[in-house]
């Protein structure tokens, strides 16, 4: 006799390791909002690679959205108050993890702001359905409509079939050579090795400034608060 009970279910989903998140602890007690640039220039004068490899992105420091009555600011003038829960998390090939660790120890300076830099945990990418990205590097000119169907191109050339995605606020990033206009995005309904993809790949140019970089989300109906 032969007896076969597979009905043809795949395999649990194992998530590769060769794209990893470090998240480091950190001390500091705020910093500008608009903080991406100056992030990005204090992590490359300490790691000089940083900006040349391919798969590395800096995700930028965020505090807690709201609480006790407080909302997170909106003016890039303004300055972020930090928590002691709050990491600092780079997005790195697993090969430059030990290279990385070289921040544990370093003081930084982001635009006058002082961050101690702590130890640092590894993070696997997370198989989730539901994406998001603060921001993802668009034309001023363009309307919303125009970024997500331009999203959607890049994303069927990644193999990655768009269901569902939603685009929320936009947020300009100050640099020396001028201002990075972003917008923020949702992509659901992905499978568990399309989102790890999108997640190693991420979209666009500006990674070591925070751009393009995906983490795992709730789902749709969170995103359009936090937005509003």
């Amino acid at each position: 006799m032969y007896w076969d009970e597979d009905d043809g279910a795949s395999k649990a989903y194992v998530v590769p390791e060769d794209i990893v998140d470090l998240a480091f602890a950190i001390s500091c007690r705020s910093l500008p909002l608009d903080h991406a640039h100056a992030l990005s220039s204090a992590l490359g004068a300490v790691l000089p690679w940083l900006e040349s490899e391919a798969d590395a992105g800096v995700h930028l420091i965020h505090g807690a959205e709201s609480g006790n009555g407080w909302y997170r600011p909106d003016d890039p003038e303004d300055v972020l108050y930090l928590s002691r829960r709050t990491r600092m998390t780079l997005r790195l090939p697993k090969a430059r993890v030990d290279d990385a660790r070289a921040l544990s120890g370093a003081e930084l300076d982001i635009a006058g702001h002082r961050l101690g830099v702590g130890a640092a945990v590894v993070r696997p990418l997370s198989p989730l359905p539901t994406l998001f990205a603060r921001y993802v590097a668009a034309d001023p000119e363009g309307s919303e409509e125009e970024f997500l169907a331009d999203c959607a191109t890049v994303l069927r050339r990644m193999e990655i079939p768009v269901r569902k995605m939603l685009c929320g606020r936009s947020h300009p990033l100050r640099t020396p050579d001028g201002v990075v206009f972003t917008r923020s995005l949702m992509v659901a309904d992905l499978e568990p090795e399309q989102s790890v993809r999108l997640q190693q790949r991420g979209l666009g140019p500006g990674r070591t400034m925070g751009c393009g970089l995906f983490i795992p989300h709730k789902g749709v109906a969170p995103v359009r608060r936090d937005d509003d």
